[in-house]
């Protein structure tokens, strides 16, 4: 996230921003963050407030030449594009994305995979007061006043009121993804002439993550119709799986994604190098 030094001249520039600009933010995005509240169990109000806030109100450079309206650095797991900028150390690396809903869909995903989060999701999601004191406590912000800032932006513009709203219906279907019984990863089956990024675009996969989810690199292979493509994390391990007998032609990608593993845990669970390829007969262990 972005630092104190940040926060604090974004609020500088508030107090001479007029309350409609807030409102065009608000109106601009609310419907998202309802949707991401629906998605994901994200008070809209503490997405819309946190908005305004990390993003000087859609107005720093991050949002601006970014898109990125969370601050959210690029850690080790972003392999989408990039821009640097100046915060707690010079020229840090964010994320770049095509467009500011990938900003919240990432948000949102930010927060529901990361364990020190993970507590926000017992809470209930109308209970701003509480997720504003949780989100200081994990470690978002490092402003002491971090909590005060986004309860005031909430009771001020009443953004409580969007956490009692059911999401806008979707302006064009899509294939419902399907969860798979055993690993309880959310995957889909491509159709005809998709590519990881058509996928990632229509189930509002953040521009990078649908690569990492499936173990490919950006500028490799893509799908074919019919395979697998997991638009959530893959697990660790397949706690209810048997092991598995390598048949012909099958390789340790293809395995990972019938199993929903990723595939550097499936290399380790079996004490193999990653470069290995698995051998007709061989037992792999699932967990």
């Amino acid at each position: 996230m972005k630092s104190n030094i940040l926060v604090i001249a974004a609020l500088l520039c508030f107090s001479s921003v007029k309350a409609s600009s807030y409102e065009e933010y608000i109106d601009r995005y609310k419907n998202i963050a309802i949707r991401e509240m629906n998605d994901y169990g994200i008070p809209a109000s503490i997405t819309l407030a946190q908005g305004i806030l990390e993003s000087a109100n859609g107005t720093s450079r991050l949002a601006v030449e970014g898109n990125n309206h969370f601050g959210i650095k690029c850690h080790n797991d972003w392999k989408g594009e990039t821009l640097t900028h100046d915060d707690d150390a010079m020229q840090e690396c964010f994320r770049k994305y095509d467009n500011p809903d990938a900003s919240f869909i990432d948000h949102s995903q930010f927060l529901k995979t990361r364990a020190r989060y993970s507590f926000l999701f017992e809470l209930d999601k109308t209970d701003y007061q509480a997720w504003a004191k949780g989100l200081k406590q994990a470690g978002y912000a490092t402003d002491p006043n971090y909590t005060k800032l986004l309860i005031d932006l909430i009771e001020r513009f009443n953004l409580h009121q969007y956490d009692l709203l059911p999401p806008v219906a979707e302006t064009s279907p899509k294939l419902a993804p399907q969860t798979d019984p055993v690993s309880g990863v959310k995957y889909v089956r491509a159709q005809k002439d998709e590519t990881y990024y058509t996928i990632g675009k229509k189930y509002r996969v953040p521009f990078g993550l649908i690569y990492v989810y499936n173990d490919v690199d950006k500028d490799s292979r893509q799908p074919k119709e019919g395979d697998i493509v997991y638009i959530r994390a893959k697990k660790s391990k397949c706690q209810k799986c048997e092991d598995h007998i390598v048949v012909e032609g099958e390789s340790m990608y293809d395995i990972s994604q019938h199993y929903g593993i990723k595939i550097h845990k499936l290399y380790d669970l079996n004490s193999m190098p990653y470069s290995a390829k698995p051998k007709v007969g061989q037992v792999l262990k699932l967990h």
